[in-house]
């Protein structure tokens, strides 16, 4: 190959190495990686034969008969308080909206045919949106992001907890606070925990240099950067997918769409960044004075989060609980995906937690509203430990018992002091996968029947169960009857074959998608809800083919560590290319003094941090900002050969061929067809 050939092979590999590169630089916490998604191409609209069906009708009035949802108290408590409401929207420099204050003002009134009667309480709660003030010197921002921001009062300004998700709705909430409130500085930051709708918008409140310039005390957990910069980095594609089925991304607000999401009503897809901390939480429990204001911190990793606290306030007796407890059941496994977390642990946190916090006049989440009076702060505390705990020691008993996760999550009910608890309902978590995410923590995947040890994948599996049940037709007609029936689970599982095994099969599409959109109506989880709904509107209108504004998270991603980034291209690497590869190559940050030796071999890229290797086979020298933007898509294959900020040293043609080794994931990929 001679040079002018050599050249272009590296242009056309390095673009392919900026794409995988981006696709391994995007951030999920809370899977709010589709944010980074861009919205679809139309205006989803419901469809008109999705009516809810005589069946779900008649499972809503169950829920309404046998489930107080009056509900006085909840409905006084996330009222209490207003000073004021925002209206209107929030948008960005290119005049983008980020947020809209009245997206959701149709949920009002009685619950509609298409959304259970107890979802529709909690949609209407988290409705209450404004300017709270929650106690004496304590006042929270709701309804301006998916969470909450909360401002505590010190001595000379204002304490920050929590920030948001994005810089534009982080800096609307403090601009409405200040409008009410009077113009006080921000005098410290509180980051609760490691997933991006509580520090991603931290860059509206305050810039790095005034927290700098200030000596501004921004206060996080151990392990927050790591966490909260890593998290998920490897899968991210694949939770960044899902998440556009969890939290009802392309939904239409509509009582036949996306009305909630458990925790709070959406998710704002702005501009992300972050602060470093200056002040980390160590121990088990820690105490700091804030702008005059003792905060008790307690550490409780591994619940909600890998890096989490929550905190007391002795003077105000005020406990702030981040999301160690809400006005739901939280998600022991998420269904966008993540590791799964420790239920036993959880509860026992929450046992801590009463004995130094259980008198505390007001309780605060950074979802919801809160709870007043330190009786039903206790009685909430025990409550919500309790759920934690039944699920888990029921869960495990059945297991000893040998039943599998299936067969345990549809055993597993709550007892009528726990199910009567509405606060503890599966509005975004829900007993029956949390159910089974007790049994993966412990057990794994395999239920451990051999005949499920090595199953047959999903196409080819579908394709010989259409010919079990006697040809498509057969399948179909059978299908359709359970439809006809409100068997939607039974009909779901048909069609799910159907669908696999004739993906262009208009007719099996239209009736999966007419289950989804009934499953969708029962569910009182929201993301349950979100899932079916998304699938049908998959099943109708085609899956996500849009792409990713990954500039978004520009200001985040200076913070992860480059290990992290090596770690995304050695899962990127495709292993048929790399089957015969021996290639070495160094890579040289020039303005960090970092610099790697990356060497695929027996089909894996391994990296050391380390001096350059004089044997590798080239030297790629270049800026951490240039490299900053090549992820973000910024930069491509054409400014790494022409820009100052960057060098080659050795041989073009194997560079080339290294990172022509590297795959390019879409983040487009199906779900509800193969």
């Amino acid at each position: 190959m001679d040079t002018q050939q050599a050249w272009a092979s590296l242009a056309q590999n390095l673009r392919a190495f900026s794409a995988s590169l981006t696709s391994f630089g995007t951030l999920s916490s809370l899977a709010l990686l589709s944010a980074l998604m861009s919205g679809c191409s139309k205006t989803p609209t419901a469809d008109p034969n999705s009516a809810a069906s005589e069946f779900t009708q008649a499972f809503h009035a169950e829920v309404a008969k046998t489930t107080d949802l009056v509900d006085a108290a909840n409905h006084a408590d996330a009222r209490k308080g207003l000073i004021a409401k925002p209206t209107g929207q929030v948008t960005n420099a290119a005049g983008e909206v980020i947020w809209d204050y009245d997206a959701f003002n149709f949920i009002e009134g009685k619950s509609p045919a298409t959304v259970n009667p107890s979802l529709w309480r909690q949609a209407s709660l988290n409705n209450q949106i404004g300017l709270y003030k929650v106690a004496d010197r304590i006042y929270q921002l709701r309804g301006f992001d998916l969470s909450n921001m909360t401002l505590i009062e010190g001595e000379t300004g204002w304490i920050v907890v929590d920030v948001l998700t994005s810089e534009e709705t982080a800096r609307a909430a403090m601009d409405f606070a200040r409008k009410h409130l009077g113009n006080k500085p921000v005098t410290a930051i509180v980051f609760t925990h490691s997933h991006v709708d509580h520090f991603g918008g931290a860059l509206g409140v305050l810039s790095a240099e005034q927290v700098q310039a200030q000596n501004i005390p921004v206060v996080a957990p151990v392990g927050f950067m790591e966490e909260a910069t890593s998290e998920n980095l490897l899968v991210g594609m694949a939770m960044a997918r899902r998440s556009v089925y969890m939290y009802g991304k392309r939904l239409p607000r509509s009582p036949e769409g996306l009305v909630d999401n458990g925790l709070g009503k959406a998710v704002a897809y702005g501009k992300v960044g972050i602060l470093p901390p200056t002040v980390v939480v160590t121990e088990s429990k820690e105490s700091h004075n804030l702008d005059g204001l003792e905060f008790m911190f307690h550490n409780v990793p591994g619940s909600e989060a890998p890096s989490e606290f929550v905190f007391y306030l002795p003077k105000l007796k005020a406990f702030g609980s981040a999301e160690l407890f809400g006005h739901t059941l939280h998600n022991i496994y998420t269904p966008r995906g993540a590791k799964v977390r420790d239920a036993l642990k959880w509860a026992a946190y929450m046992d801590e937690a009463l004995a130094y916090a259980g008198d505390a006049e007001v309780m605060f989440h950074q979802h919801n509203w809160p709870v007043w009076g330190s009786s039903n702060v206790r009685n909430f505390m025990e409550k919500q430990r309790d759920t934690y705990r039944f699920i888990h020691d029921q869960t495990v008993r059945h297991m000893n018992a040998g039943l599998t996760s299936a067969e345990i999550a549809e055993k597993v009910v709550m007892p009528p002091s726990l199910h009567s608890f509405l606060s503890g309902r599966g509005y975004y978590g829900t007993v029956s996968h949390n159910v089974k995410a007790v049994y993966q923590f412990y057990m794994g995947w395999f239920d451990a029947n051999p005949a499920n040890l090595n199953p047959l994948p999903p196409v080819d599996s579908a394709k010989r169960y259409v010919d079990l049940a006697g040809g498509m037709d057969a399948l179909l007609n059978k299908a359709e009857v359970a439809v006809k029936k409100g068997e939607y689970r039974w009909a779901a599982e048909l069609l799910k074959h159907a669908v696999y095994a004739a993906p262009d099969n208009a007719k099996a599409k239209n009736l999966l998608a007419q289950s989804f959109d009934q499953m969708g109506y029962m569910a009182e989880s929201a993301p349950w809800r979100n899932f079916y709904l998304t699938g049908a509107l998959e099943l109708r209108e085609g899956g996500y083919t849009e792409g990713f504004k990954r500039n978004m998270f520009l200001d985040m991603l200076k913070h992860t560590p480059t290990p992290r980034f090596l770690e995304g291209m050695a899962a990127a690497l495709n292993s048929d290319k790399a089957e015969n590869a021996d290639i070495q190559i160094n890579l040289v940050f020039s303005d960090t003094n970092e610099s790697y030796v990356l060497h695929i071999q027996n089909s894996v890229l391994h990296h050391k941090a380390g001096k350059p290797d004089p044997n590798s086979a080239a030297t790629l020298t270049l800026s951490k900002p240039f490299f900053l933007n090549m992820m973000t898509g910024e930069a491509g294959a054409a400014e790494l050969l022409l820009s100052d900020e960057t060098r080659i040293d050795g041989s073009t043609l194997k560079l080339g061929q290294f990172f022509g080794m590297l795959d390019k994931p879409t983040g487009n990929f199906n779900i509800v067809t193969p």
